[in-house]
């Protein structure tokens, strides 16, 4: 088995501690609020591309695969992977780095969301082309 490092040459959109006020009463932290961050990030991609406000319309998919543990430094790397007429779509991978002395890094979490634009009135509104 090999040992499994951040993705190279990228660079998180969120990186986070979860604290112990985040977690549940088997000491693990919430789906919740790996959810919450992943949509955060998404957001902060999608809102970029759609270069204004957007909107979570759809969880697409979502998996854990690893439990967060407190103390946990969480990366969140999120990439476009459709944009439509008012629409984007945005993949999500979430990486866990832990034991500072001799650091373990495990994907805890991979999940796809859907967003659509939006105006200031709230109302879909087309995604500008990209310039």
């Amino acid at each position: 088995m090999s040992e499994m490092t951040l993705p190279q040459g990228r660079e998180p959109v969120l990186r986070v501690v979860p604290r112990p006020a985040d977690c549940n009463q088997h000491g693990d932290i919430f789906g919740g609020w790996v959810m919450s961050q992943v949509d955060i990030a998404a957001g902060v991609v999608a809102a970029r591309r759609a270069r204004g406000r957007v909107a979570t319309v759809a969880v697409n998919s979502f998996q854990f695969k690893q439990p967060v543990y407190i103390g946990d430094l969480v990366s969140f790397y999120a990439d476009i992977v459709r944009v439509g007429t008012t629409s984007i779509t945005v993949s999500v991978d979430v990486y866990a780095q832990r034991n500072p002395i001799d650091v373990e890094t495990v994907k805890v979490t991979e999940a796809t969301l859907t967003f659509v634009a939006t105006g200031e009135d709230r109302k879909p509104r087309a995604v500008p082309k990209e310039s």
